[in-house]
């Protein structure tokens, strides 16, 4: 059974997530601040974190902060009333794989952890298999991806990344020179089945951006296709 934590100071919620969580199959277990919520992501090792911004004493973006400086890298969907676009971003550069703004629906909730378990899943069952005797690796100038390895050097230096901004990389790099939509990109790296926020897309495009491009403003790898997508281009030897 996948173990769901949810964290969040508001009664009302954590009872209608935790009923719905818990009739689609899933454990849940619950905290209702933020310093108790970091400890039990530490302690029950959860497959889905569902993060409130708002917390008492330490706030989800700490937790969330806290988390990811302890290379624990379990999914983690942040739940906002806020709706300014910062905060969204903000979320997803401190390391959120995904978010949600109140009010949602218990539906969508549950629509989105399955997805984000989905794709972990697959993630984990490809890093658990054995190297191959030639081992798979991208070349790209001074760009190397090993997939089998989750990992990728730079001028010969390792780049950290996030699981999800590694697996956005190999997806984009498997399909290189091809155009690929954000809801392509969603549907293929986050799972999804349904309409989701696309912005998700481009912070996660930024991030690869960021640390790949020698100026990512000037992108030689991953291009912006204005009005459709992005494509991962093989630069001209």
């Amino acid at each position: 059974m996948k173990k769901v934590l949810v964290v969040d100071d508001e009664s009302s919620i954590v009872t209608l997530l935790k009923y719905n969580l818990e009739d689609a199959g899933f454990e849940v277990i619950t905290a209702n601040d933020g310093l108790e919520g970091l400890n039990r992501a530490m302690e029950e090792h959860p497959d889905v974190i569902l993060l409130d911004w708002m917390l008492p004493g330490m706030d989800g973006m700490e937790v969330c902060k806290e988390l990811r400086l302890k290379k624990i890298q379990t999914p983690i969907i942040m739940l906002t009333a806020k709706d300014e676009e910062f905060d969204k971003v903000l979320g997803l550069e401190l390391g959120a794989d995904d978010y949600m703004t109140k009010p949602f629906s218990p539906r969508e909730v549950t629509a989105r952890v399955k997805a984000m378990i989905r794709r972990s899943s697959i993630s984990s069952e490809h890093q658990m298999n054995e190297i191959k005797p030639k081992e798979e690796m991208y070349s790209f100038g001074p760009l190397q991806i090993y997939p089998e390895r989750f990992e990728v050097l730079l001028n010969e230096e390792p780049i950290e990344f996030t699981p999800k901004e590694f697996e956005l990389l190999v997806y984009l790099i498997e399909n290189k020179n091809r155009v690929l939509t954000r809801d392509q990109l969603l549907s293929a790296v986050w799972n999804y089945d349904f309409a989701g926020d696309t912005r998700i897309v481009d912070v996660h495009v930024s991030h690869l951006r960021d640390k790949i491009e020698e100026n990512s403003r000037k992108p030689v790898f991953i291009k912006t296709i204005r009005g459709l997508g992005y494509k991962f281009e093989e630069p001209k030897s």
